[in-house]
């Protein structure tokens, strides 16, 4: 008799692979009305690689967001209106502190930024890992190219907002984690499936590439978009295969 493949076994969202969202935080993005904080506390997250402030705005309100390299408790911040919200257009003259949220437009070039937003007013969805950043290449009137730590880049509207500095935490992969125990509740700690093991190591029963006695698949990796699921695995349905010339 079957069992059911290891990714069908997650998509039923059972309690094993269910994410712990309520040891997290809270949520990281930025603000859409334009404001002046103050930094109050370093905070820990288990659900993010890097360390997290929060941030106390003259609004009264309060909010999470990522520390960068260089932030201590005190510090101020501004946060750039969106095109969502309101915005004075003062943000021109503002320094280029850790921490603080301007457009794209108004970021000099080769300046490290991070949580950068992809379109106008989403909060942030780029460069948003311990000890990453992103550098502004060009500025033009209709778009903004910026590097991202991939060293690719991308072509973002100046509208767009992200935070300047280099997010800390960028020694977290220096520490080895000596066993396997250790590396698991790393990994549980962010729902993160641990240890992965390759199809062909499994049995017949539990895998399509299973079985045989051997590290041999014996079937193609490339499935067709009109697979069975039970048999969609490996590559579905691939534009192009093997190393790119």
């Amino acid at each position: 008799m079957g069992k059911n493949l290891i990714q069908q076994r997650r998509g039923r969202g059972t309690l094993p692979f269910r994410s712990p969202s309520h040891r997290f935080k809270g949520e990281i993005k930025h603000t859409n009305l334009e404001m002046r904080g103050v930094v109050t506390d370093l905070v820990h997250c288990s659900g993010h690689s890097g360390p997290l402030m929060e941030v106390s705005y003259t609004t009264g309100t309060k909010a999470l967001t990522f520390a960068p390299e260089g932030v201590k408790v005190g510090d101020g911040i501004f946060v750039s209106g969106s095109a969502l919200g309101t915005s004075s257009g003062s943000s021109g003259n503002l320094e280029l502190t850790p921490g603080t949220v301007l457009a794209l437009r108004d970021i000099p070039e080769g300046t490290p930024i991070h949580n950068i937003e992809i379109q106008p007013g989403d909060g942030g969805k780029l460069v948003r890992c311990g000890g990453t950043f992103a550098k502004v290449i060009s500025r033009g009137e209709e778009t903004v190219r910026i590097k991202l730590p991939s060293n690719k880049e991308k072509l973002l509207l100046p509208t767009c907002r992200a935070s300047i500095g280099t997010i800390s935490g960028s020694g977290r992969l220096e520490k080895p984690f000596l066993k396997a125990g250790t590396r698991a509740k790393r990994m549980e700690a962010k729902n993160k499936y641990y240890p992965r093991v390759c199809g062909i190591s499994m049995n017949a029963v539990d895998h399509p590439f299973g079985g045989k006695c051997s590290h041999i698949k014996g079937r193609p990796t490339q499935s067709p978009r009109n697979a069975p699921p039970g048999r969609k695995v490996g590559k579905i349905a691939p534009r192009r295969t093997g190393r790119r010339k």
